[in-house]
């Protein structure tokens, strides 16, 4: 469909790309091509989705993937990133990181969950039909696949290229010269050796507490004249790499510029210092995990803020979930750290190389520009650049009653849109009040400094910060006891649920009338994460929708758990039941018309009831393409239930992170943006807020975005019945479509002009 069609009139449906070839298609003859032999990026046999009975209900559980092994399927794509040879070299160790982070925090949650419920006997099956002792086990296989190629992929592959590429060095200690050795004995003596603490394991001193995805080393020692043996643990509390000197032959031309060493083998090969008088037998590195899903009982809870704190401190004391240990660990350590951290054996992950590949992020920011993405420096959209002749005319409440605003981070300015409208709401004289939700932020946030500025000048302000966002509980509570010492109005979240949505109201007094500015986004008031999540902002005053954004507030705020909305979609009140009429809309269409048409592009999918609802959708052929970054329950392009639905995944430099929903509505289309994705958890257990996008030109920049990510061959997944994916690959390098590479030039068009989509 050209472009002057989609916008003469909007009675077209979105089109769909072609069938594509299967994917062993050569990349020559226009097909796909898989990611290179000898790498398996698909669901592993032992874990493949069982055959479908024939007649099967929709409700069945062969219909559905499993959502934690599915999330093991996401987590291979970003390491995918890290493998694949055209991504820039420290980028590749970027993503190795970023795979070892998810990682952790996946072990820590669901694992963790999983544990919690098999322990407690609970008997409540998965989607897939399988209990949590079940689930356990096959994640164990995968999550084990996954820990060899992770420390495969940086011992084999990434390590050898730093040098080669990079001129940076990984060193082992017993390959360094004597004349190093002796320099880094200096500084182990002057800035390591005082801070260390060795904890000896006897019947006198009791097994120590080990913090949560610390790295620590397993010491196993002898007494001469006793011949007893003893074990000692010494916790790593120092920053991970150790610069290392030149060795005293580099000439001139050596090509080396950074050499690091893993201090844990600094110190490993002085340990004896600490322990005069006896032999030291073995040094092992070890690192735990602990239980981060903490059963919350907000019904007994007399203060939802103390409940966090305590949870806070539970947290640190949790279970340990997973033990990572040096594979030459010996048996008789192993089996001590298994007693005393009350686990089993299928709790232990060995690791053949470097634990803890997290500390790789630090490699990734070393100072060598060719070897990461172009910088790339978030537009400014032409419209907040150049609108207004004067001051007055100028301001963002001007520009905004001009025409509602669509600003897609980080392909344009976070700073001179979203920030910009909070801090000239604060200094505004003519705004009366400001209510915000906070879900995560930043450190030293220019969000909350305009905020607490506003309030210091006799504006209203209120503020929702929701302190049981997971792991940044800590911070968000922080936050708000800065805000409430500054005169802020803050609550802190509903019981029982989570406030995710993304919302700003600004009240402003123009004339003799009030006028509601808001502000309704996919993504957190952060500046940071807006530098690298996709996300959308979304900025009107149109009245429907702040009387919504009002009535939220006051749900928020206040008591009005039947609070009515025009316009807006809420969570959990009325968002299920209106993506179930829109979904049951285009069934209507496609038996009538045969035009139904869905597009979605979220984070995840998981909720059952609209997954069935999809379909039934597909049933009646309606066809559906699903832009799902993480995990996905839903098995596309099975025979007789989902033959005309489409799964792709896109992950690329900057992480996917916007959510749009578009219906054809039979040539009138109905486009949403909005915060929450189609999870059990966003439909049912928190607040969210999804805005509709009436504005012809909008809705089409947004329709925009779904055909470009559908026609993408160079970062998208395509997944299939069997649960595999499959990334896309260009026939030739001048055909590459990459979906991110594009809205970065459209950004810099819209820059420069006023109408570009």
């Amino acid at each position: 469909m050209s472009r002057d069609e989609r916008i003469d009139g909007m009675t077209n449906a979105v089109t769909r790309p072609a069938a594509r070839p299967p994917a062993d298609t050569a990349a020559g003859d226009g097909g796909q091509k898989a990611i290179p032999a000898g790498l398996n990026f698909s669901v592993p046999k032992a874990v493949a989705p069982r055959p479908v009975p024939a007649d099967a209900g929709l409700d069945d559980p062969t219909l559905y993937f499993n959502q934690e092994l599915s999330w093991i399927d996401f987590n291979w794509r970003v390491l995918a990133m890290a493998l694949d040879e055209r991504t820039p070299l420290l980028e590749r160790v970027r993503f190795l990181a970023i795979t070892a982070s998810n990682l952790d925090e996946f072990t820590q949650k669901r694992i963790g969950g999983l544990k919690r419920q098999e322990a407690a006997g609970v008997r409540r099956l998965s989607l897939d039909g399988r209990t949590p002792s079940e689930q356990l086990a096959l994640l164990r296989q995968a999550i084990l696949v996954m820990h060899r190629t992770m420390t495969a992929t940086w011992e084999e592959t990434l390590r050898p290229l730093l040098r080669e590429q990079a001129g940076v060095e990984i060193c082992r200690y017993e390959d360094l010269h004597p004349h190093q050795q002796e320099q880094l004995y200096a500084y182990f003596r002057r800035q390591i050796y005082p801070i260390l603490t060795p904890l000896a394991v006897d019947p006198g001193h009791p097994f120590p507490f080990i913090s949560n995805l610390s790295l620590s080393l397993a010491i196993i020692l002898r007494h001469g004249r006793r011949e007893s043996t003893h074990f000692a643990r010494v916790k790593i509390p120092v920053k991970r790499w150790v610069e290392v000197p030149p060795p005293p032959d580099a000439g001139k031309d050596d090509s080396i510029r950074y050499r690091f060493l893993p201090v844990e083998q600094l110190i490993a090969h002085h340990i004896g210092e600490l322990f005069p008088g006896m032999e030291v037998v073995s040094v092992h590195p070890f690192r735990i995990t602990r239980n981060a899903d903490i059963l919350r009982d907000e019904e007994e809870a007399d203060d939802l803020l103390q409940m966090i704190s305590e949870e806070l401190r539970e947290r640190r004391f949790a279970p340990v979930v997973r033990l990572e240990v040096d594979q030459a660990m010996p048996e008789y350590d192993r089996e001590l750290l298994i007693r005393e951290l009350d686990l089993v054996p299928d709790d232990v992950y060995e690791v053949n190389g470097m634990l803890d590949l997290t500390d790789c992020f630090a490699i990734a920011d070393l100072n060598l520009p060719h070897l990461k993405f172009e910088p790339w420096e978030p537009a400014i959209p032409y419209v907040l650049l150049h609108e207004g002749e004067t001051k007055e005319t100028r301001d963002i409440f001007a520009i905004i009653r001009r025409g509602d605003l669509l600003i897609h981070h980080p392909y344009e300015s976070f700073t001179a849109s979203t920030q910009r409208l909070i801090e000239e709401a604060a200094a505004d004289p003519k705004v009366l009040a400001i209510k915000q939700t906070i879900y995560r932020t930043s450190d030293e946030s220019p969000i909350v400094k305009a905020l607490i500025q506003a309030s210091e000048r006799g504006k209203q302000v209120a503020v929702l910060v929701e302190v049981k966002a997971r792991f940044d509980e800590a911070n968000n509570i922080e936050w708000g006891r800065m805000l409430e010492n500054s005169g802020v109005h803050v609550a802190y979240g509903l019981v029982g649920l989570k406030t995710h949505a993304k919302a700003t109201l600004i009240v402003r007094r123009e004339g003799d009338t009030l006028r509601t500015y808001c502000h309704i986004g996919t993504g957190n008031y952060n500046p940071k994460t807006a530098q690298l999540y996709t996300d959308l902002s979304y900025f009107t005053c149109k009245p429907a929708l702040g009387r919504d954004l009002v009535n939220l507030f006051h749900y928020l705020t206040g008591y009005a758990p039947d609070q009515r909305y025009e316009q807006a979609l809420v969570a959990p009140q009325q968002m299920r039941g209106r993506f179930h009429q829109l979904i049951e809309n285009e069934i209507r269409f496609q038996q009538e018309h045969g035009n139904g048409r869905i597009i979605a592009k979220m984070n995840a999918l998981d909720d059952s009831r609209i997954i069935q609802d999809l379909y039934r959708a597909s049933q009646a052929g309606v066809q559906i393409d699903l832009i799902v970054r993480g995990h996905c329950c839903l098995r596309p392009q099975l025979p007789g239930y989902s033959d005309n639905i489409r799964v792709i995944s896109i992950l690329g430099r900057f992480l996917e992170h916007d959510r749009i929903y578009y219906f054809h509505n039979n040539g009138e289309p109905l486009v949403f943006l909005g915060s929450a994705d189609w999870r059990t958890r966003n439909l049912k257990y928190r607040v969210e807020l999804i805005t509709p996008v009436h504005e012809p030109a909008l809705q089409q920049r947004l329709i925009r975005i779904l055909e470009m990510a559908l026609e993408d061959n160079r970062l998208a997944w395509d997944l299939d019945a069997e649960g595999r994916y499959t990334l896309r690959m260009p026939p030739s390098p001048q055909e590459t479509r990459n979906f991110q590479e594009r809205l970065m030039q459209l950004a810099i068009q819209r820059a420069r002009k006023p109408l570009v989509l």
